[in-house]
């Protein structure tokens, strides 16, 4: 089975749903993990990293999770297929700049990806749509401990577990969200919490974590300690910031909405008017105007469209989306062209938004 026979529809994607998923798009616990008496990833020559992946990937493979999985070397994807991972947050950009030595087992809910000789030997994550740091958390956990009855893995008494960058040593984990924070971006917000979860030893990232920019208005938000803490220690940290980081967006949106709603209209209405009507855009813009149309959705103000189409088209406006709708390379300039008229087709049924929400019903739910 070939990787685009295996992956799920870009609208199943987009359509998981979650706990605050309004604001709160994707929870990921990733664990780092490097195999006892075997070179480091970076240290290792070529025969070492086969030697590693070799042992591995049958190991991950015959997990119960894995029971229904694709698994390749590195080698055998193509760069488009690779850029897909990486777009769909199931493998690092890292980890798509590697070739042999280097893979991948993925199971069919995509919910756990295992990379194979990224930086660590081990790099496995477990994703869920919404606010579910602590389901993932559980899912790579179990996963680890299966791993780790069949695989040596280093670790240091005093330490911890060995891995390859010093600020992953102890724990190995990684617990992130992604938000969608136009609200706090909006009412110039965003560098107080930036600096207010720093405090905490905490991160805040682009879209595709380190050194990328926060397109769309959506923020990674991790931990940065593993070193001395309890995992469940880490996970509560976090999780009592990203639900006081959901309180200061829903509250910004309420600002928002109340001191300028004529403002906020325009900017919404505008972003659908270009991305209704345009015929180039780029990929950055497009984001950002998509981003506008979901806060609209969120307040109401498309009632024949909702987040899912949205949290759809940010993905299929991706590059690599973008090439395989195709079924081929195209230039930057194609892309844009192509993606413009994506946009177009599928917000061809979604009526202009609304001068202001439509009123609840308050017989909902009694």
């Amino acid at each position: 089975m070939n990787l685009d026979e295996f992956l799920i529809s870009p609208e199943q994607s987009a359509r998981q749903r979650g706990p605050l998923d309004r604001i709160v798009m994707s929870s990921r616990t990733r664990l780092a993990r490097n195999l006892a008496g075997m070179p480091f990833p970076g240290w290792a020559k070529k025969a070492d990293r086969q030697r590693a992946l070799e042992l591995i990937q049958p190991a991950v493979e015959n997990l119960p999770e894995m029971a229904e999985h694709f698994s390749a070397p590195m080698d055998a994807l193509s760069s488009m297929e690779k850029q897909l991972l990486v777009e769909r947050h199931l493998i690092s950009r890292e980890h798509a700049a590697k070739n042999a030595g280097s893979g991948l087992v993925l199971n069919k809910a995509e919910t756990i990806s295992v990379m194979i000789n990224e930086e660590d030997h081990l790099r496995m994550q477990a994703l869920a749509p919404g606010l579910q740091i602590r389901r993932t958390w559980e899912l790579i956990d179990h996963v680890d401990s299966e791993l780790e009855e069949r695989l040596p893995y280093a670790f240091n008494p005093r330490l911890g577990y060995l891995t390859a960058c010093p600020t992953n040593v102890g724990t190995g984990i990684r617990v992130s969200a992604m938000l969608h924070l136009p609200g706090l971006v909006f009412t110039e917000h965003m560098g107080k919490i930036i600096e207010a979860v720093s405090q905490l030893g905490l991160a805040v990232r682009g879209l595709y974590g380190e050194g990328t920019d926060a397109s769309g208005n959506i923020f990674q938000v991790s931990n940065q300690i593993t070193l001395g803490e309890s995992e469940t220690r880490i996970i509560g940290r976090l999780e009592k910031a990203l639900h006081q980081i959901i309180e200061e967006e829903e509250n910004a949106r309420a600002v928002l909405w109340e001191r300028n709603p004529k403002m906020l209209l325009n900017h919404i209405g505008r972003a659908f008017g270009i991305l209704s009507n345009a015929h180039t855009i780029s990929s950055k813009e497009a984001m950002n105007l998509l981003s506008l149309m979901r806060l609209g959705v969120d307040f109401g103000l498309f009632p024949d469209a909702d987040s899912g189409l949205v949290n759809e088209l940010f993905l299929l406006i991706q590059p690599a989306h973008l090439q395989k709708h195709v079924a081929g390379a195209l230039t930057p300039e194609e892309r844009d062209i192509i993606r413009a008229d994506l946009l177009r087709n599928r917000l061809a049924h979604v009526s202009r938004p609304l001068s202001q929400p439509p009123p609840k019903d308050d017989t909902q739910g009694k």
